[in-house]
């Protein structure tokens, strides 16, 4: 049988990976995609918003881990848990690849690519599968700012929560490995820089790249499949081209301190006093990152919340299926949480609101 082609998203926390694999489901033009996504906490917020799109999934097939094509690998950095969790799961992958036309693989924002590829040299994979091309996206209103990632904080978070991850480099170090690594880098949140700005951030950036790689403006997710899939690159052949900075490391400690309260309540919020709200705790407490669905009253709608420091978005993304539990669910990252003060906080706030009602 051929090679089933794999592409690799890479890219930091919230520069705006799911999005793009958001849309690409979404206008598939017809293909058949199964997608890997490395996800941070219990809770899979990021692959719930994939299988959200309806299009790769049978309704039967949502809750099995391996027979449905949206597949969460919740075990740590996916470069460094390759052998646990990749491998034995990609494996079972490529017995189902007569149904399938493409895989995408959505990397965690500390995953470096080069490990990842280094895997489809091994015999286990080589012979069905090859990775098609390294896709990076880059968050462009970072980067105008002057930095490589648009909340530092929460990137370190992810970084000392994950026991399995054997690299603790400079951000700035894997960012560079991350765009080396680039067939393509994807520019993000360009709709709110100026031109003047756009075009000094993809003046710079392809300074950083290697030649013949491609810088392309991305807002909201969209961007045509052709572009993202077909680079027919054999990447796994090429490697001593990509140069990296870790293509050895030594194992680092790393801190327990950091962790992901769950929130789950069939309490239903008000989005703007729920949003006040998880402001209000974030200054209060050490809190990187906030991302889950909310419950509104009076809306047949579900609400995905993200939030990253002060600043929160939030979209409707489908309605609530009759089958599903109505519940608000919500994953909160960050130093020494405490989960029963958390959701003590919330509920009692929401049954405020209620009360209110």
């Amino acid at each position: 049988m051929h090679k089933i082609p794999v592409t690799v998203v890479t890219g930091f926390l919230g520069a705006g990976k799911t999005t793009v694999l958001r849309h690409l489901l979404q206008n598939n033009q017809g293909r058949r995609i199964a997608v890997l996504v490395n996800e941070f906490g219990e809770i899979g917020i990021d692959g719930d918003l994939l299988r959200s799109c309806q299009i790769c999934d049978d309704e039967d097939d949502l809750n099995s881990d391996l027979t449905s094509n949206i597949i969460e690998l919740t075990n740590g950095c996916l470069c460094c848990t390759v052998q646990e969790e990749f491998l034995p799961t990609m494996q079972e992958l490529l017995k189902r690849r007569d149904q399938l036309d493409c895989i995408v693989i959505e990397t965690s924002g500390l995953a470096l690519p080069k490990p990842l590829v280094q895997a489809f040299r091994w015999p286990e994979i080589r012979n069905a599968a090859t990775v098609d091309g390294v896709v990076t996206v880059v968050d462009g209103e970072a980067l105008a700012a002057g930095q490589v990632v648009g909340n530092l904080e929460a990137l370190e978070a992810q970084r000392q929560a994950d026991d399995s991850l054997e690299h603790e480099t400079p951000i700035e170090e894997l960012f560079e490995d991350q765009l080396a690594c680039a067939d393509l880098v994807l520019l993000t949140k360009t709709d709110r820089l100026d031109l003047a700005e756009q075009a000094k951030v993809q003046s710079w950036l392809q300074q950083q790249i290697p030649s013949g790689v491609k810088v392309l403006a991305c807002n909201q997710g969209v961007i045509n499949p052709e572009v993202l899939l077909g680079f027919n690159a054999a990447v796994e052949d090429n490697l001593e081209h990509r140069p990296s900075h870790h293509d050895s490391e030594a194992e680092h400690d790393h801190d327990d301190d950091i962790n992901a309260v769950q929130i789950v309540t069939t309490e239903a919020f008000e989005p703007e006093r729920l949003i006040a709200l998880l402001k209000t705790l974030v200054q209060q407490q050490e809190i990187y990152r906030i991302k889950g669905f909310v419950a509104v009253p009076g809306k047949a709608m579900r609400l995905v919340l993200q939030g990253v420091g002060q600043r929160f978005d939030s979209f409707y993304d489908r309605p609530w299926q009759a089958a599903e539990p109505r519940q608000t669910q919500l994953v909160i990252i960050g130093h020494q949480l405490d989960q029963a003060a958390i959701e003590t906080e919330i509920l009692a706030a929401a049954a405020g609101a209620a009360a209110a009602r």
